[in-house]
């Protein structure tokens, strides 16, 4: 799962709520688009997803990690994608549907959450490559198979804050183990100025991938406010001007940063080990609908 903000704010047309394992769920209904709904949990919106349209993708980091996967291989051609952290699957069905035949993952802590999205959204299924695995995502993680994901993409929160067992080098290092010798991680974090956390995030990217790059809102990156910051690893050279291209222009533009100027983020920050590591900063009061 992760934390997010749509493109717009609306009125709730319909809402449906429901207990799982890890709090309350509701799902909230778009009116300009009937079958567009936002995913909360205990308050705090975690998805969006249209299912007349699975390319439309309403939350800003989505559409960026969506970005990385639209360049990461040639248009149509099919990707292996570990999701780490469910919500409502948005990014897997934007996959199935600008890549069909994509063999995908999806990994969900809480499983009467995976159940709902299932009932009440339904999406992919084993028929179109789409495999949704219950359980904790490091420990998911340690029992899939070596090389055999392009892409890896962690949003996994509790509530608002990206936990710290997935934030690790030892972590890095089983993603490592599961990504293809030319596949990319990609992490959605939540931070904003002094940064407490960003940096430490970089370091540890530093030390384990050969290229990286950071993508975010030019207001994140000044200090100016708090928000998504999707951080990007590889041993591959990563597609940065198409990247630069298409975040320019995306209605909500955001800047990439190169390999240089993300590990300039670092600092002097230490690489994050399991000793050391904490959960992302506590986003501002309501700032993700909490």
């Amino acid at each position: 799962m992760g934390s997010g903000v749509p493109q717009r704010g609306r009125v709730a047309t319909t809402v449906v709520r429901a207990e799982v394992d890890h709090g309350v769920a509701e799902l909230v209904q778009d009116p300009d688009r009937a079958q567009s709904w936002t995913l909360l949990v205990d308050g705090t919106a975690q998805s969006h997803v249209d299912l007349d349209d699975p390319e439309h993708l309403e939350f800003e980091y989505v559409r960026r990690i969506a970005h990385v996967a639209d360049l990461a291989v040639p248009p149509a051609v099919p990707l292996r994608v570990l999701h780490l952290g469910g919500g409502a699957w948005t990014l897997a069905r934007y996959v199935a549907a600008t890549r069909p035949g994509s063999a995908q993952t999806v990994v969900e802590l809480d499983a009467a959450l995976a159940e709902l999205v299932a009932h009440r959204l339904p999406g992919p299924g084993a028929d179109d490559g789409l495999e949704v695995l219950t359980g904790e995502a490091r420990a998911s993680l340690a029992r899939l198979p070596a090389a055999s994901a392009d892409l890896v993409v962690l949003d996994v929160f509790a509530g608002a804050r990206t936990p710290a067992q997935v934030t690790t080098a030892e972590f890095v290092a089983q993603v490592r183990r599961v990504l293809a010798p030319t596949g990319i991680y990609l992490a959605n974090l939540g931070d904003g100025a002094p940064w407490p956390f960003l940096p430490g995030q970089v370091a540890t990217f530093s030390a384990a991938f050969g290229e990286l790059a950071l993508i975010a809102a030019p207001d994140v990156l000044h200090g100016r406010r708090f928000g998504n910051c999707v951080l990007v690893g590889s041993d591959r050279a990563l597609p940065i001007p198409g990247l630069t291209r298409r975040a320019a222009a995306d209605p909500f533009p955001a800047r990439v940063l190169d390999d240089d100027d993300t590990r300039a983020l670092a600092g002097d920050a230490a690489v994050v080990t399991d000793a050391t590591a904490a959960p992302s900063p506590r986003p501002p009061a309501g700032l993700w609908g909490q």
